[in-house]
């Protein structure tokens, strides 16, 4: 089947562009020794999952236990939640996986290493643990080295968890489109994780991992670099956002639509927000450059006076944001030169708990 006869929206991904994303990404990393523990939430897929562990991946992040249980029941033997999961009922839930598979989760607070630790004895499991240090993001965190420390000796003290070491996750410089100061603000942030590690070298806690960095980030790591493994996920795909950003992966997601409307200056199509994630900003479509566009929950309103579309032709959109795309689809459509290669689910769709 050729991509143009599907109904719409569809998500596309072009099979040979993912894959040069994907061998780009080894290359970056090989040279530094850095393990890559891709980001699930990209694309909520155990097919895509399955694909990076077997490209190299050391395993999956995700963000949500119900995501870690669809990867856990795939057969992905290896996950991070990067989350606090603070829910006794959810924290159960991560016992049990705990069981059957190697999970990790991160923690910023003494009752939550309790919790966990309680409910790993349960189940006669054993939970990872790595300790989140704020890094500039406003979010999650310890803020001094003595509380750090002070949360990984509690973790050690706990015979059902294990303390692997530091989650330092900076999503504040993923689009920061100011390079200059997306590099300054990635060496202030390696700066500071050396000074912390320095401290718990001489507090005599060990660190094996240090896990963060993002896709608009990794190509600033250096063979010095203290991580020890990047979360990126939109390397895949990339988006509208990161577009603009000049990094060395390709476009391969884009949303195929239909031209339901036009006028001599207005192109209009069946993709709105709910088939296009906006939170980072609005689509742009390749075949109409420079065109502005009005989003409503069922269309999408190119402008661009002069435009060749009629009524029932198909366009390709490039969405703002590749993540939130991909969870508002139930399918995914590999394709290659415009024929489809493959329909694959969306496994974890909707799964935000």
């Amino acid at each position: 089947m050729r991509a143009e006869h599907l109904e719409t929206p569809a998500i596309l991904i072009n099979r040979p562009v993912f894959d040069s994303n994907m061998e780009k990404m080894a290359r970056l990393l090989a040279p530094l020794k850095v393990a890559l523990r891709p980001h699930y939430k990209s694309h909520k897929s155990i097919d895509i999952a399955h694909l990076q562990v077997r490209a190299g991946a050391k395993g999956i992040t995700c963000a949500k236990v119900a995501e870690a249980e669809d990867l856990a029941l795939a057969g992905i033997e290896d996950i991070l939640i990067a989350n606090q999961i603070t829910e006794k009922s959810r924290i159960a839930r991560v016992a049990y996986l705990a069981k059957g598979c190697r999970i990790t989760v991160c923690v910023d607070q003494s009752q939550n290493i309790r919790d966990l630790e309680q409910a790993a004895a349960v189940e006669g499991s054993t939970i990872h643990c790595l300790v989140e240090y704020e890094v500039g993001m406003g979010r999650c965190g310890v803020t001094t080295h003595e509380a750090f420390r002070d949360l990984a000796m509690e973790v050690m003290a706990c015979p059902h968890l294990v303390f692997d070491g530091v989650q330092a996750y900076a999503g504040q410089l993923s689009h920061e489109m100011d390079g200059t100061r997306r590099a300054e603000e990635a060496q202030r942030i390696e700066t500071e994780l050396q000074s912390l590690l320095a401290d718990l070298k001489k507090w005599q806690i060990p660190v094996k991992e240090v896990s963060g960095a993002s896709t608009g980030t990794v190509e600033l790591r250096k063979e010095d670099t203290v991580y020890t493994e990047v979360q990126a996920g939109s390397y895949l795909f990339m988006d509208a956002t990161y577009r603009q950003m000049g990094l060395r992966f390709e476009n391969s997601l884009t949303v195929l639509a239909t031209v339901v409307s036009t006028r001599p200056d207005l192109v209009v199509t069946d993709a709105g927000v709910k088939a296009l994630g906006v939170d980072q900003g609005n689509p742009v479509c390749p075949a109409l450059p420079g065109a502005s566009v009005n989003m409503s929950e069922e269309h999408s309103a190119f402008t661009f006076p002069g435009h060749p579309f009629h009524v029932g032709d198909k366009i390709r959109l490039i969405p703002g944001h590749c993540c939130t795309t991909m969870n508002l689809h139930d399918f995914f459509y590999f394709e290659e030169e415009g024929k489809v290669l493959n329909r694959l689910p969306v496994t974890s769709r909707g799964k935000s708990k």
